[in-house]
């Protein structure tokens, strides 16, 4: 992919500087603070200070976060390596890329593209949907239009599921972007009402999977607009990751055996068939999974 020269994205919150802070996602972290609300309901003045943290963490503002400010923490900062932080830029680039063609694509509806945010983090965050983990792997948070991703996702995907390349990375982040184009367009809303609605683990899987690819969709519809972008083996690239990161290649990884009842991503034919759709297609009406 020729990216160094494209347009770098202004929504990317770089987190990987900053510990994670587990004590609103850790059950045991939540026991250290019980002695310090504790401590603070002793007093007045600790009540006040309560109150007023009560009230910030309302508004979006995490006080835990001025705990994140030691000396250790900052020095975190220090331990990225000018490879991880080309990866960052490359991020930001293809997310600058996303922008474009879905503002252009929403415009054409008549509609108008809000653009997600994208978090850079390592090992733990806390996202609008909850605390997540490095093992939770690249996901996109409705409640607060961000997509997380932590970039070692990226080793994992080269390294333990066979799919190198700039481009394969590139079709995880379009993935992401494609479940908040769902979220725009109302899907993400209609599946969950579906999966809520569903009378098996069976059926809310299944209504999962659509979502799933749809999302894959989504990334060839942006791929499909990308000229004088891509190069020979991009699309082969992203194609091998998501085959790769199927769930019967995952399962037969993992068990030893497949079962389909249990897919929440859909399988690894049907991943590379449903970018190759949206790929060929170029349209949002390409993607119609049964949402």
């Amino acid at each position: 992919m020729k990216w160094e020269d494209l347009r770098r994205s202004g929504n990317v919150e770089d987190f990987r500087g900053r510990s994670p802070l587990r004590g609103v996602g850790g059950r045991g972290d939540m026991r250290m603070l019980v002695p310090m609300v504790r401590f603070l309901l002793s007093t007045k003045i600790g009540r006040i200070v309560l109150l007023v943290g009560v009230v910030a963490y309302f508004f979006g503002f995490n006080p835990l976060s001025l705990l994140d400010n030691t000396p250790s923490q900052r020095s975190a900062s220090q331990k990225i390596s000018a490879n991880e932080n080309k990866t960052a830029e490359f991020v930001s680039v293809v997310l600058g890329q996303t922008e474009d063609v879905w503002r252009k694509l929403f415009k054409e509806r008549a509609a108008r593209y809000q653009e997600p945010k994208l978090v850079l983090f390592r090992h733990g965050v806390q996202s609008g949907c909850g605390y997540a983990q490095t093992q939770t792997g690249p996901f996109y948070c409705p409640n607060d239009k961000k997509v997380y991703l932590d970039l070692s996702f990226f080793d994992e995907l080269r390294s333990r599921h066979g799919s190198p390349g700039d481009f394969a990375q590139a079709y995880v982040i379009a993935h992401e972007v494609g479940h908040h184009v769902q979220n725009l367009l109302g899907a993400l809303n209609k599946s969950h009402a579906e999966k809520q609605a569903a009378t098996s683990k069976k059926k809310a899987n299944a209504e999962q999977v659509k979502v799933e690819l749809q999302a894959d969709c989504y990334a060839g519809v942006w791929a499909h607009y990308l000229n004088g972008v891509l190069e020979d083996g991009d699309i082969e690239e992203a194609l091998n990751a998501a085959s790769a990161i199927g769930d019967d290649t995952l399962q037969k990884k993992a068990q030893g055996y497949v079962t389909p009842d249990a897919f929440t991503h859909g399988s690894s034919h049907d991943r590379v068939k449903w970018f190759k759709i949206g790929y060929e297609g170029g349209e949002i009406g390409s993607c119609e999974t049964g949402i």
